[in-house]
């Protein structure tokens, strides 16, 4: 049963794993299934030289198989990993609501000391949510403002709107393509830009 076990975890890890490692996983798969044929004629013909060459081959492509499968099983890990760290982060953060990074990396590790080997995997995590969370209240920002600025301005058009509502507020300058994005939406306009 224990190996039934590890051959369905194997199939899901290879399953969730990346089309770069799937495909290097089959190459040494048939050239085990030649080496498998070739030994077998070989044999059949007492070629003893060919066998040999063809063992050392086919222990070569099981090593191979193995060292494959051993990195889908890891990229697994650190995909999963990565995974339950950003969740964890991100609702560490959203909890404790704190905007320095060295504070919220040292709380983090203080209240999950299993993580304290990997500091700097949370340091660039936590940098990045930190980013999103960002950007996601910036775009917010923008969505309650836009809707009262184009209320104000009933008859104007997409491009007359964005430009208005960025001079009006100079700090989302950098956001021109969101406002566009947002400004069709409210106005149940079809994005040209976004075809």
């Amino acid at each position: 049963m224990p190996r039934s076990g590890r051959l369905r975890s194997f199939i899901r890890e290879y399953r969730e794993s990346p089309r770069t490692n799937k495909l290097s996983f089959i190459p040494p798969f048939l050239i085990l299934i030649l080496e498998i044929i070739l030994f077998s004629y070989a044999y059949i013909n007492n070629e003893i030289p060919v066998m040999v060459l063809t063992l050392i081959l086919l222990t070569i492509s099981i090593i191979e198989a193995i060292l494959v499968s051993r990195e889908i099983h890891e990229h697994y890990i650190q995909t999963n990993f990565d995974k339950i760290l950003t969740i964890r982060l991100d609702d560490f953060i959203t909890e404790k609501k704190e905007k320095n990074v060295k504070k919220i990396v040292t709380d983090f590790i203080d209240q999950y000391p299993q993580y304290n080997v990997h500091r700097n995997e949370i340091y660039h995590t936590t940098c990045q949510i930190l980013e999103t969370h960002k950007v996601e209240k910036i775009e917010h920002e923008i969505e309650n403002k836009l809707k009262l600025f184009i209320r104000k301005r009933k008859k104007a058009n997409v491009d007359e709107i964005v430009k208005g509502f960025v001079n009006k507020f100079p700090k989302y300058k950098g956001y021109r393509i969101e406002i566009y994005e947002k400004t069709c939406i409210l106005l149940g306009i079809k994005n040209k830009r976004s075809k």
